[in-house]
């Protein structure tokens, strides 16, 4: 009897909670990790710029495409879906281009987006302007509110049209149809910054981070 107690007595330290540890006897630490991880809006948003990269890709001639610097399973992937004509196929293909664009590097998405700004001619300024415009237009679908912030910069746009083209380009995302009303809102970005005071789109950089 002496010898079970004190074999219990012994073992006693290494089965009770440890003071640092949860009720379970993990430490609080060790699922710190999980906090790290990007978010699912941040994940949702970068799967989206991948499938429009990919898109631009295939609405370049074939000539542009082959000289783009890029692994040849990709290029194959933008080959095959420029060449399908079937309008369900294509939204396949292209949903795979989607896919294998996301298999790449960052230095390897840095030298498609550099040689696809080379072709359109654009400078670092015109760049960084053009990507503050798709934030604020990515915005605008994701955050009713930013329709109000755009009301209130730009007094003289067409609530009414704004609202039919956003409800629209949602449409287009969640059919994965062309996206007209998309490229619309664009370009009425684009006409309102010429038009007017350039749009202090800094606060949305901020947004997007989180």
């Amino acid at each position: 009897m002496i010898a079970v107690v004190y074999r219990l007595a012994y073992a006693l330290p290494n089965i009770m909670p440890n003071s640092n540890r949860g009720a379970t006897g993990f430490q609080s630490n060790e699922f710190e990790q999980e906090y790290d991880r990007p978010s699912k809006s941040q994940l949702k948003r970068e799967m989206t710029a991948l499938q429009k990269l990919g898109a631009e890709l295939v609405a370049e001639p074939r000539e542009r495409v082959k000289r783009v610097p890029m692994p040849e399973d990709v290029r194959e992937a933008i080959l095959d879906c420029q060449s399908i004509k079937d309008h369900e196929g294509r939204r396949r293909q292209l949903q795979f281009v989607g896919k294998k664009m996301r298999t790449l590097s960052e230095e390897e998405l840095a030298a498609i987006q550099k040689t696809l700004d080379s072709w359109r001619g654009l400078s670092k300024a015109d760049t960084a302007a053009m990507h503050a415009l798709e934030r604020r237009r990515d915005k605008l679908l994701s955050d009713d509110d930013a329709l109000t912030e755009l009301r209130a910069q730009y007094p003289e746009i067409d609530m009414q049209h704004m609202r039919t083209l956003i409800r629209n380009a949602r449409k287009e995302q969640a059919e994965n149809k062309p996206p007209k009303a998309y490229r619309e809102i664009f370009q009425i970005l684009k006409q309102l910054q010429a038009a007017g005071s350039t749009p202090d789109t800094s606060e949305n950089d901020d947004a997007e981070e989180e």
